[in-house]
């Protein structure tokens, strides 16, 4: 197969999906696990040049993209200046990912600058994430209602999945709200505080998922990053509210953001396949419920940047760095056999995925 597009899957693997099998019945194939273990021992260590390259890189397109999509009076340019911008900023706000599960002592400052650069304006400091993800690769958590990232789609109604998308849509303006108005408001208004932290403190999709009071010098790093972001949100509206910043402007800086979320939410809708009952599974069954889309396929160099496109590989090895994971692959599909799970979850592209999905929330499996 040659490109991304193609609703089958990667050719490794059969081309129908397979009938569904309970997840949590699968075995742990001990295989591939110490196969995985073995073969990448030596591309743990993160690289601190491209890691700053790429976030100053994509950093710099993104907001050189808006500053153009803000002052071209050409609809035209306007618009490809803006979708240039959304996919930009969107590489570079993923690093939120990395920067959850990176050792800081191998990128020393990294965090602090990802959260200079793109965490405070995009309103989505590393807080949000960090002490929120690790839960979903917990051995005895993910899948289940205890997991603050993963909801049962696939044996949900039809109608959740546009839901799931449109509500990113509102992202901008639920993030201006929280910090500019709701995290003042918590300092002055008894139980409000608990209530922000536990509820609207996360980058979570289950919404039964409340958030733990953070502790120590998580507590601290969080003041700071909150109050910036809360700086930032307050005098954003201010400049609107006093017409320093024209509102139609502003109308485009919000539909650019959200278009960053709205590309994340359909990212995450595919990064797994949703089809656990609730019940804790084997790291197995976790990498067969989550996908690859490798090479071939080329656009989601987009959807699925800084190495999002390995998402199972990722649950499989959360340790290995976003540039290392490609050639974690290479070597895995060489070393294990036709017969081996780990080509079971690589697939050719979005298409084929959301399809597969909204199949499964009809009620017709392939």
């Amino acid at each position: 197969m040659n490109t991304s597009l193609s609703l089958q899957r990667d050719a490794a693997v059969p081309a129908d999906i397979a009938p569904r099998v309970r997840l949590s019945t699968i075995a742990d194939d001990k295989a591939m696990l110490r196969t995985a273990a073995e073969l990448t021992r030596d591309l743990n260590a993160p690289n601190p040049a491209i890691y700053w390259t790429d976030l100053l890189v994509s950093s710099a397109i993104g907001y050189g993209a808006l500053a153009v999509a803000l002052s071209v009076e050409s609809i035209g340019w306007a618009i490809v200046a803006g979708v240039v911008a959304v996919l930009a900023l969107y590489r570079a706000g993923s690093f939120i990912h990395e920067v959850t599960h990176i050792r800081h002592t191998a990128l020393p400052g990294f965090r602090l600058g990802w959260n200079l650069i793109a965490g405070v304006p995009l309103l989505v400091p590393s807080f949000m994430y960090e002490g929120v993800h690790n839960l979903h690769h917990a051995r005895t958590r993910y899948g289940t209602i205890d997991d603050p990232e993963y909801l049962p789609l696939a044996s949900m109604k039809p109608w959740t999945l546009p839901v799931f998308i449109l509500t990113s849509m509102l992202a901008p303006v639920a993030l201006l709200v929280r910090y500019a108005v709701l995290t003042p408001l918590s300092l002055v208004i008894p139980g409000m505080r608990r209530v922000l932290i536990e509820r609207y403190s996360s980058l979570s999709i289950n919404p039964a998922f409340r958030r733990r009071m953070p502790e120590g010098a998580a507590a601290v790093q969080w003041r700071w990053l909150e109050a910036g972001c809360s700086v930032w949100a307050i005098t954003l509206v201010a400049l609107v509210a006093t017409g320093v910043f024209p509102l139609g402007k502003f109308a485009i800086l919000l539909a650019i953001t959200s278009g960053v979320y709205v590309l994340n939410q359909i990212r995450t809708l595919v990064a797994h396949l949703w089809d656990n009952d609730g019940e804790v599974m084997t790291v197995t069954a976790q990498y067969l419920d989550s996908v690859n889309v490798p090479p071939p396929a080329t656009l989601p160099l987009l959807w699925a940047p800084v190495g999002l496109r390995f998402h199972a590989l990722h649950h499989l090895l959360p340790g290995v760095p976003y540039h290392h994971l490609l050639e974690a692959h290479r070597r895995l599909v060489v070393a294990l056999g036709a017969d081996s799970p780990y080509h079971k979850a690589n697939y050719a592209g979005l298409p084929g995925l959301v399809a597969r999905l909204v199949r499964s929330t009809m009620g017709r499996r392939a």
